[in-house]
């Protein structure tokens, strides 16, 4: 009787120190970072899902969770240019649970410049608005497709230059067409390398009309990555790219009036502040 009074006093000694060292953590979720402007990329973190993958809605779109470790999972998603500044909660799902996170939109003012230029470089001919108009369909169509994750650990910038213009510049030319610029331009000199900001498989590398020699990379999870205006291509479609391999160099080819490289990145078709990834915490 004393032998298994003994033996289950070190049982429960042993659960004690299992537990200790490895604990079970609550189901809870969180955003990272809380605060972001308009545009801003963000990932919402659940650990404790040892039963069911997360669910949630952001800007009315379903999104995917993948696995972060045990009982982690995480996504990364983003609130467009145009969302309200303010409170805005997002309901994750798991299982029969619903857990509540709230991400605060900060009230931002962009920068805005005002540009003369001659007619012909504001309004379009036919053939090239044409072409124009061919293009923006292939690109909305690559934003449509969503593929299993790709990328791993931190974004990076694709050079280690300057940002000349920001994302969310207003460009308001002949006082009556607005253009919203929807990632950034980074100086460089004509060669230099340009590398991939992560994982992932080009889908893309080809001549545009506006954004010249164009490389996209899909990242997976509904996450891609652009580069405009190369001069050259180190990369075919379909190709499989690791973080910070060269995929080009810069250029001015397209509607580009000097060397630099315009970077963009997408998130379930919403434009992105390519910067804000660099600053997740992945």
């Amino acid at each position: 009787m004393k032998k298994n009074r003994i033996v289950v006093i070190q049982t429960s000694i042993f659960f004690f120190l299992l537990a200790a060292i490895h604990p079970v953590f609550a189901l809870s979720a969180k955003l990272l970072p809380a605060k972001i402007s308009p545009g801003d990329a963000f990932v919402i973190r659940v650990e404790g899902a040892t039963t069911s993958v997360p669910e949630a809605v952001v800007g009315g779109k379903s999104v995917d969770f993948t696995s972060c470790g045990k009982g982690c999972f995480e996504t990364i998603d983003v609130l467009g240019l145009d969302t309200h500044p303010g409170s805005h909660r997002i309901i994750v799902k798991v299982g029969r649970t619903n857990l509540k996170v709230d991400v605060t939109v900060k009230r931002t003012v962009f920068p805005t410049i005002t540009l003369t230029l001659p007619e012909r470089e504001v309004i379009l001919g036919p053939k090239d608005l044409e072409r124009a108009k061919r293009e923006e369909r292939l690109m909305e169509s690559i934003w449509q497709k969503e593929t299993p994750r790709l990328w791993r650990g931190k974004f990076i910038l694709p050079l280690p230059t300057e940002v000349s213009s920001p994302f969310g510049l207003r460009r308001v030319m002949n006082r009556e067409r607005v253009s919203i610029h929807k990632g950034i331009d980074m100086k460089g000199r004509e060669g230099q390398e340009i590398r991939a900001c992560n994982n992932g498989r080009v889908v893309l590398a080809r001549n545009l009309f506006f954004g010249g020699n164009t490389v996209v990379i899909d990242h997976g999870t509904g996450i891609y990555s652009i580069y405009m205006h190369l001069s050259n291509f180190d990369v075919r479609p379909g190709e499989m790219v690791s973080k910070g391999q060269t995929v080009g160099q810069v250029g001015s080819t397209g509607r580009a009036t000097g060397p630099h490289l315009h970077f963009s990145m997408r998130v379930s078709g919403i434009s992105a502040n390519p910067v804000s990834f660099t600053r997740l915490p992945l």
